[in-house]
């Protein structure tokens, strides 16, 4: 019979760590948390020291029961959840569901599922920390306060059932501050200008770009100034006025962090965030390899740390002097900087940089395997040595005014072997500015010129919104994932072609949030929080002082907004559409995917139709009205009533004013109208149209 009893998380460890231990030991998982706050009440008592009161989750019944039995048969019990607040916190819960305390009770924990970490971290066994459990108390108090008081005020004011949480409005904030820039932005137009040269024994021309006139250097914002420059030149004679030589280093990029690695497969293998993580947790947690058995493929998948262990470091040195030769073995990148970091975790590696993505490739199905690639050449890149270029600078001048052409080229590739971002295929190498030099003969072919415009901020991406959330400090490397997964599921934020987009939901409860709860979506409110439970993590801080702290002041905003919102409040608005049924004035309803129209006779009469908001302006093209309307994921538009047989349509607001200079429509951009013809670009104030 088994002396020992290690309880781990996931079912799918149990296979892999019993076959680690042998038969002393036994190995159950308890299916992640088994205990929470209930769901039908705050479960936190206010009025005595801020006490959470836990119940057993509902459906882990059975699961504790088989637990209970298991107990009684060992002589000792390890905890062995996973490596952080979160997976101390299940191990706490443990402890007393199963009433350990007169168990020899220990905690263990590994960074990677393998047969030394496991075996390891038997021989480190410790008691459970408690100021990691209290850290995650902290946190879980915090988002059931914000969440079960305010959710309810969201109900009320759009009459369905809306959700409000602690890092899920900051984020909606974050997605909305950046659509009002893009709305807000002008468009500046700027021009390029190049000089096409035939070089003396050369078949291809040579291209330079603008640099410099007279008075140094200058961007060109107008045809007019391109033309002024052309005419200066014209019969100018051109000469290679400057050569300089260089060599640049391109290091090696750190290894993975949860953050970075959610971005990376997101750009280069185009995974969501939360397809990477589910990936990245059966890598973890052990996948069946041929000759191996099942293991664990990579470390822990939750971390913000860059370090890499002493062993592992060896290994690399070891495999990548052996495979690529000493030359490219490189001492490892130093560690990321910047804000808390929890170094207690090593960055996201492979346990075994052995088994190379060409030896598991027939093992792992297509995307687990292309996830365990990146994962792999990351960190082999990580450490090697920096790639070296030797850079070429030419200035070819004439009459005061400069073009310049640059040019570079590998001489050791170093980590590049393994691992290159996108940005490094792009790199400029026009061979041609290598072999020119002060006596090269060139000969005036043509001038190049095209006019830009500067554009707007980039929307969001899922990987961008992330590393926005890491550089502001909120929320940490377990909770990115889950944050974008609700505000898409709660449809305030639609994704398209891996953009995310505000609905008219998300506006609505955005708005709500700051004018009633400004500092619960204030970025550095939420990110002060985030630096107390780190805290709490390490013992400064007693994590009831950050909870009581916090709660009468977001009661007090709830009791306010309770009355703003009664005041506010308004019955449903009647639209001008008659229902067809049975002739009442429709009326404007709210639902999840935002504005209908519903009869008021409900439920006699359950007509419905869409919605569309009639905003005073004729369309251009066929003279009905522009309505506002969405697309199928709910992102904002301004389209002809007469769809599809009009297919006019914009992005910004139509304004009711027509350009003085084409007579085109002019659009809402921020405080100014801007003309929707872009060549005419004509840009005038709302307060001048008053």
């Amino acid at each position: 019979m088994a002396k020992y009893l290690v309880i781990v998380e996931s079912p799918a460890k149990v296979k892999t760590i019993k076959k680690f231990l042998g038969s002393n030991y036994e190995v159950a998982a308890s299916n992640g948390h088994v205990r929470d706050l209930p769901k039908s009440s705050l479960g936190i008592d206010v009025e005595h020291e801020y006490e959470p009161k836990y119940i057993t989750i509902r459906g882990k019944g059975d699961i504790l029961a088989n637990l209970r039995k298991e107990v009684k048969k060992a002589e000792k019990i390890y905890l062995a959840t996973d490596p952080d607040r979160e997976g101390e916190a299940i191990s706490w819960h443990l402890y007393h569901a199963l009433r350990l305390q007169e168990k020899k009770t220990y905690r263990i924990t590994f960074n990677e599922i393998t047969k030394n970490a496991v075996k390891e971290s038997l021989k480190n066994a410790r008691e459970i920390d408690m100021d990691l459990v209290d850290a995650q108390q902290a946190r879980r108090c915090l988002d059931r306060m914000v969440g079960y008081r305010i959710s309810p005020l969201l109900w009320a004011k759009v009459k369905r059932g809306l959700s409000a949480g602690r890092v899920q409005s900051v984020a909606l904030r974050i997605i909305c501050d950046r659509e009002e820039e893009i709305d807000a932005f002008i468009p500046e137009e700027y021009w390029t200008l190049d000089a096409v040269f035939s070089v003396k024994g050369e078949k291809k021309p040579l291209t330079a770009k603008y640099h410099s006139g007279p008075e140094g250097k200058e961007n060109i914002g107008s045809k007019e100034e391109i033309d002024k420059i052309k005419s200066k030149l014209k019969g100018a004679k051109y000469k290679v006025t400057e050569v300089k030589k260089g060599e640049r280093m391109k290091k090696p990029p750190l290894p993975f962090t949860t953050s970075t690695l959610q971005q990376e497969a997101s750009k280069q293998l185009n995974f969501s965030t939360q397809k990477t993580m589910r990936l990245a947790q059966q890598l973890y947690e052990g996948v069946e390899v041929k000759g191996e058995g099942t293991i664990g493929l990579i470390t822990y998948l939750r971390t913000d740390s860059t370090r890499v262990s002493e062993e592992a470091e060896n290994a690399a040195r070891d495999y990548i002097s052996d495979v690529y030769g000493s030359e490219y073995a490189g001492e490892g990148t130093g560690k990321k900087e910047g804000k808390k970091i929890q170094d207690a975790h090593e960055a996201i590696r492979p346990t075994q940089i052995a088994l190379t993505p060409a030896i598991l490739k027939d093992e792992l199905p297509r995307d687990l395997f292309r996830l365990y690639q990146l994962i792999w050449k990351r960190f082999t890149a990580s450490r090697m040595q920096p790639a070296r270029y030797e850079t070429t600078s030419v200035k070819i001048g004439a009459a005061g005014y400069h073009f310049s052409v640059a040019a570079s080229r590998v001489v050791f590739a170093g980590f590049m072997n393994v691992y290159s971002e996108e940005e490094e295929d792009k790199e400029e190498n026009n061979r041609m500015a290598g072999i020119l030099d002060k006596n090269t003969e060139l000969s005036f072919l043509n001038f190049e010129e095209k006019q830009h415009f500067t554009q707007p901020p980039a929307h969001y991406t899922e990987a961008s919104l992330v590393r926005a959330l890491e550089e502001l400090g909120i929320g940490r490397p377990s909770t990115y994932a889950p944050t974008i997964t609700t505000i898409l599921a709660r449809r305030y934020v639609a994704k398209e072609n891996k953009n995310l987009y505000v609905t008219e939901l998300g506006e609505v409860v955005n708005n709500m949030m700051k004018d009633a709860f400004p500092s619960i979506v204030d970025v550095n409110f939420t990110a002060n929080l985030e630096a107390l439970l780190d805290g709490v993590e390490e013992g400064k801080v007693k994590w009831k002082t950050v909870v009581s702290n916090f709660y009468p002041d977001l009661d007090d905003a709830v009791n306010m907004a309770e009355k703003k919102l009664e005041a506010v409040e308004i019955a449903d608005e009647e639209s001008d559409e008659v229902c067809e049924n049975c002739g009442r004035r429709m009326v404007i309803k709210y639902g999840p995917h935002g504005r209908f129209l519903a009869c008021p006779g409900f439920p006699e009469c359950r007509n419905t139709k869409p919605y569309f908001e009639k905003i005073g302006v004729p369309c251009p093209q066929c003279g009905k009205d522009i309505v506002l309307k969405k697309t199928k994921k709910g992102r904002k538009y301004y389209g002809c009533i007469n769809n599809p047989e009009c297919e006019f349509m914009v992005w910004q607001k139509p304004s009711e004013t027509k350009c003085e200079k084409c007579g085109s429509l002019m659009l809402e951009k921020g405080s100014r109208l801007v003309c929707m013809n872009e060549q005419c670009g004509y840009i005038m104030t709302k307060s001048e149209n008053k």
